[in-house]
Parts: structure tokens; sequence; C-alpha cells
């Protein structure tokens, strides 16, 4: 008589609410043991990239003591994402008789076809984790995507201290009480959105501080509130790097907030232009952050919509500069001398142009049109009502959508012949893309998220609209349009919210 035990594992990398609890999986594996007894399990808070967390170790002990007969889970990729781990575990298995049962994917490796399967979708399991992987082709660039510190300046607000990752000597960065204190008062600061750049400046001239012996600029300024080797990087920095086009080497269950970030400018060393992160390498560093992500994220977004700053050698003959563009060829317009001009046509002359288009008329109407839209959110907004973008909800059924079509190919693999097996193959790949496609552009969004203050203070400048500075002018229409397309004979407006 087999006196051995059923067993259930269950992990969960981070607790968020789109992820299934590590109670849900263990319902899962109960139903698939029919209500039968169980041992369990628990591994929470650790990533399925490796097979190092003790309560998985704690299991493999015990198979090998021959204490368990089978292994039931709520999904295969809850026990490893990696192929040649999960190769390893199936020897473990198969050498102390032990039998592996996914409950929602059907997989039972009692059978031929049970394993044969697996093998298919661990394949799977593993395509997501790899297309955020950066291709590390040379020692350089192995090293940054481990978080080693390659040498130059350290940053404000640190010290560096030795340290070993993965058997080699190199330097992290430690917290320097005084200057992180700086930091972080800089941080809440500039999280206020009555507080300008200037504001700070002065602010730290008559404070006395000083950076590197000199005192603070908009420049140093702008570059450490940029900066991610301060923050304690959660899945929302994660997902707004992932919306600018950042290169993520990490995991998404490594961004668990308590470390902060490198970021690489593609070579082998850390990129001090922080304004542009397309094409960028991120990568969870060795020491932990010191300001909230929550904080980190609204002074980044305030830069971003900075564009004074930013842009100084913009035309300042109207605060539309930069959004309105022509309705027949999509190119920007310029004011000049009252009025607004296709510079296509004025470069290329090979556009008809927007007919006669008077500043003055174009303001009015983008004024006229953000007064109207801000009524109804700040209404929402006074009631404490939570603002719902539309596109959100619909991005979000079409990805569920999508999911639920690839869990039906995969379905479907069982006993397929060889050329069902291929059209399914490439139908997921297909899908597999339009899922990454969505999941971006669900970050975007929610990068573009206009906070319930923001809006009420964008109603106030509204409100004294003339007496408004034209910076601030800009800074209201960067945080509600994204462009204006017009003609002689319309206006339309694409929004924000």
């Amino acid at each position: 008589m087999d006196n051995r035990i059923d067993v259930a594992y269950g992990r969960q990398s981070v607790d968020r609410k789109d992820s299934i609890s590590i109670e849900s999986q263990l319902e899962f594996c109960k139903h698939e043991l029919r209500g039968g007894e169980f041992k369990a399990y628990v591994d929470k808070g650790f990533s399925g990239k490796n097979t190092d967390r003790p309560k998985f170790q704690e299991m493999i002990k015990d198979i090998k003591a021959g204490l368990i007969r089978r292994v039931v889970v709520y999904k295969l990729d809850r026990i490893s994402r990696s192929i040649l781990d999960f190769a390893t575990l199936m020897e473990v298995f198969q050498e102390h008789n032990v039998e592996f049962v996914s409950s929602t994917e059907k997989f039972d490796t009692s059978t031929p076809m049970g394993r044969a399967m697996l093998n298919i979708c661990i394949v799977f399991a593993q395509l997501e984790r790899e297309t955020i992987q950066k291709r590390v082709i040379d020692s350089c660039l192995s090293r940054s995507a481990k978080g080693f510190w390659l040498g130059g300046v350290t940053p404000y607000g640190f010290d560096t201290e030795p340290v070993t990752i993965g058997g080699v000597t190199t330097k992290k960065f430690k917290a320097k009480d005084d200057e992180s204190d700086v930091v972080k008062c800089l941080y809440d600061m500039y999280a206020k959105p009555e507080v300008s750049l200037g504001d700070m400046v002065r602010y730290m001239a008559e404070k006395g501080i000083k950076f590197s012996g000199a005192g603070f600029q908009r420049a140093t300024l702008t570059r450490l509130l940029r900066n991610p080797v301060y923050v304690q990087a959660d899945m929302d920095i994660y997902e707004f790097y992932k919306s600018q086009g950042a290169i993520i080497i990490n995991d998404a269950a490594d961004f668990i907030g308590t470390n902060a970030c490198y970021l690489y400018a593609g070579s082998d060393k850390i990129s001090t232009t922080l304004d542009v992160v397309a094409g960028k390498t991120l990568v969870i560093a060795p020491h932990e952050g010191f300001v909230p992500s929550g904080i980190w994220l609204a002074c980044r977004k305030k830069l971003l919509n900075n564009k004074s700053y930013q842009s100084a050698r913009k035309a300042v003959n109207s605060w539309l500069t930069g959004k309105v563009k022509c309705g027949r060829c999509g190119f920007a317009l310029k004011a000049i001398q009252g009025r607004f001009y296709c510079n296509k046509r004025a470069i290329e002359k090979n556009c008809e142009g927007a007919g006669s288009l008077k500043v003055a008329d174009i303001e009015k109407v983008a004024y006229d049109e953000m007064v109207k839209k801000l009524q109804g959110f700040h209404t929402l907004a006074m009631s404490e009502a939570k603002t719902v973008n539309p596109k959100i909800t619909s991005l979000k059924v079409e990805l569920s959508q999508v999911e639920a079509e690839i869990d039906k190919l995969i379905e479907t693999l069982s006993g397929a012949s060889d050329i069902l097996i291929s059209y399914a193959n490439n139908k997921i790949a297909e899908l597999d893309s339009r899922k990454q496609s969505l999941i971006k552009q669900l970050a975007e969004l929610a990068a573009e998220e206009v906070p319930k203050n923001r809006l009420l203070q964008i109603s106030e400048i509204l409100d004294n609209w003339e007496d408004t500075e034209i910076n601030d002018k800009r800074g209201v229409v960067d945080s509600l349009i994204v462009k204006i397309l017009t003609t002689s004979e319309y206006v339309d407006i694409q929004w924000k919210i």
C-alpha cells in the first residue's frame, strides 16, 4: 500500500488585485484532489524565475525522503518559469515516482501525453519572460544586467559600500543621512503642484545647502528628480518605464517596492541623460530606495509636462505652440504675427496649408473647450467620485478576451496533429504580440491619468486664465490635450481625459 501523501504547492510573487491569491490556488488544487487530504507548501513573495524558495525546497526534500506521492499546482508557472529548472524537477519527480498535476491546464504526468503537452506549454510559460529580457552579449552588459555599479560619480544622497553579487565583489549605494534627507525634501517639495524649480533653487540658496560645493541649479534639480536610483521601485515604476519604451531586465515580480533602479544608456555606463528613456536598460539595483514611488512619479510626470524648461527654445507667441497641428498634413503649425502657418507648407511646399488661422481664434476655441471638458470632471471630483477612463475599460476587456483565446488554443493542443500544433503556435504568437501591445497601451494610459487634485488646480487656473503666465497655460494644455488638428473649416481636439 502506498502511504505517501498528496501535496499542493502555491506561489505568489506580488500581492496585487490582478493576481490570484494563495488561498484561491489551494482551492483549485483541493478540487483537483476531489476534496481529499493534502499538505500545502506555500511561498509568498517569491519569483518563479528560479527555485530558491524555502517551502519549495522543503517540498523537494520531502520528495527525496519518499514522503510524497503527487504534487498538484494551480498552474504550471506557479512551480517554475524556467525550462531548465522544470526539466530538472521532472527528473526528480520521475526518479522518486511522483506524479505532477496542473489543475487548470489539465496536465497529468502519469500519462505520456500529459508529459509531452507539459513540455510544450512550459515553452509558452517562459515566452513572456524572455520577451522582456535584454540579450546580454558582452561582459559589461552582463554586469549591468546583474545590477553591478560600474563606477563613475556617486549620486548625491549616497555613499558606497562593498558588496558581493554572484561571487563578484563590487560596490553598492548606501543612503547618506544628511544628503538623503535633502533629496527626500526636494521630492516632497516638487510633488506639490504649486512649487516650481525656481522656488526650489531659491529655497536651497536660502538654507545654504550646497551641491558639490556649489548651489543647486535648475539643471541639477531636473537630473536628480528624474533619477530612479532614489525610488522604491514597485509595479507602478515598472509600468511607467515600460510605457516609456525602456528595456526592463528584471521580471515584473521583482518590483516589490524596496530596492531602487539603475538606468543604463545601452553601454557600460549608468545613464546621466534621464529625460529620454526609450531604448535604455532598466535594472533593479542592489541598494534600497528611499523615495516612495507615488512621490517619485508625481515629480517625473510633472517634469514631463514642464515643457518650458525642457524646450526653452520654443516660441512664446502662443500657449498652443507644439500642440496645434495642420488638419491636412498633421505637421505643426507655427505662430507668426498673430497667425498660425503650416510648417510643412513653408518648408516643403507640398501641403496646401491649413488656411487663414488667427492665433486668438484658435486659442479661444481651445480655452472654451477646456472649460467645458473640465466642468464634468470638476463635478465628479468635488463629489469624491472616481473618474473612469472608458479607453482603459475597453482595453482591459479586449485584453481578457485575448488571454482567454490563448488559453483555448493551448487546450486544443492536447492530442492535436502536427499541422494543428503549427497553426496554434503561430496564432498564439500573434495573440501574444497583441497582448503585449494592449499591456503597453494600458500602462501609457495609466501614466497619463490626471489626478483629482491636478484637475481641481486646472479648474482654478482656467477661472483666472487672463492672469495666468504662459508657462502655466502650457502646463494646463499638456495635462488635458494630446493635440489639436485644425484648418480654417474645423478644429478637432484630441483629449487625454
